[in-house]
């Protein structure tokens, strides 16, 4: 038989002090003395005593404690992204005061690998884009009476969304190049829809990635005609690859290439580079993010910074909200322009010849 676990009470008869007391060193919502948290402290540590048993406080308030945040893509590649890594870490601070822990998850798991959307114990669920898959398993996790917050991305008129002006920034970029006299103009995006391998996107593909489809018609607002290539997902060398596709030929070659992410960006520098073409005097490039780029000096990517931080903090107000019982309205935050040293007017007729 399995020695007895040790609670609170033990603690506080250990300690000399009343269970409330013990119990408040361990939550700290109350201070105390420091000679009483040490004292209590010490007592833990001789019986053994490690904190509150989780399981009867998810039955004592009704909670799990858990936040779950979905994405569609593989967990390892998600967090590659710099972008995500600061979303989580703004929603992570704005979902500790509910004393909540965040879960990571794939909305599609192979079967008996782990918690899932619709079998895991959730306090709430962020969804991270909602297109396609996500979209499947919405309604089963809303039957659960589980709140639902989702970053960039359309999951109906009642739950709440965390926005950002992807068309509206996006078309900067691209009118900074028109405006610096480009008419050749392509751009690399995001992927179009979950599983996508990289290739050229048709003009009537469809687009379920709602970032990708705003920040593509924002470049077909200034340029109707700018070819597009899909990348697999943001990362350098998914742009760096696709930068070989759009630049390899000199005759189709574009004088200015827009991409849906920084991290995409540098690639297609990297690419240029390789070609032998001056970045910005042979080619400009933009990015998207504002975040800083590993080993891209002397570059500073001309970009539109967004505020990924405080993205995943609106969410984790909007979780707060909705788990008290209150309403979490939706929000748009803004992106702002950064000018760097990757885009120039085109080069001239002859130099191109």
């Amino acid at each position: 038989m399995s020695p007895r676990r040790a609670t609170i009470a033990d603690v506080a008869r250990r300690a000399g002090v009343a269970p409330s007391t013990a119990s408040v060193v361990f939550s700290g919502k109350t201070s105390v003395s420091d000679a009483t948290r040490a004292r209590v402290l010490d007592a833990a540590d001789q019986l053994g005593y490690t904190g509150p048993d989780p399981v009867a406080a998810s039955l004592r308030t009704g909670r799990s404690g858990i936040v779950g945040v979905v994405f569609e893509e593989h967990l390892g590649r998600a967090f590659l992204d710099p972008v995500k890594t600061l979303m989580m870490d703004g929603l992570a601070d704005a979902v500790a005061p509910l004393g909540a822990g965040l879960l990571l998850l794939r909305d599609q798991e192979p079967a008996g690998t782990g918690p899932t959307l619709t079998t895991a114990p959730l306090d709430a669920a962020v969804l991270v884009g909602c297109s396609g898959l996500l979209r499947e398993s919405l309604h089963a996790v809303r039957a659960r009476g589980i709140p639902v917050v989702v970053i960039e991305g359309d999951a109906g008129e009642d739950v709440p969304r965390i926005d950002l002006d992807n068309r509206e920034a996006q078309r900067q970029a691209a009118s900074h190049l028109r405006g610096l006299g480009h008419e050749r103009v392509a751009t690399v995006t995001l992927p179009i829809r979950a599983g996508w391998r990289a290739g050229w996107v048709e003009p009537d593909a469809e687009i379920s990635v709602e970032v990708t489809r705003d920040r593509l018609d924002a470049v077909r607002d200034v340029y109707p005609d700018a070819p597009a290539y899909a990348a697999s997902a943001s990362s350098i060398d998914e742009g760096l690859a696709a930068g070989r596709v759009l630049l390899a030929d000199p005759g189709t070659r574009p004088t200015a290439v827009i991409a849906q992410s920084d991290l995409l960006g540098a690639g297609v520098i990297r690419a240029a580079e390789e070609l032998g073409l001056d970045v910005p005097g042979d080619v400009s490039v933009t990015g998207f993010d504002g975040i800083v780029v590993d080993g891209l000096a002397p570059y500073r990517l001309t970009t539109l910074v967004q505020p990924a931080t405080e993205k995943g903090r609106a969410a984790g107000r909007a979780v707060a909200a909705l788990v008290d019982g209150d309403d979490a309205p939706s929000i748009s935050l803004t992106s702002t322009f950064r000018e760097g040293n990757t885009t120039a007017p085109p080069p001239s007729p002859a130099s191109v010849d």
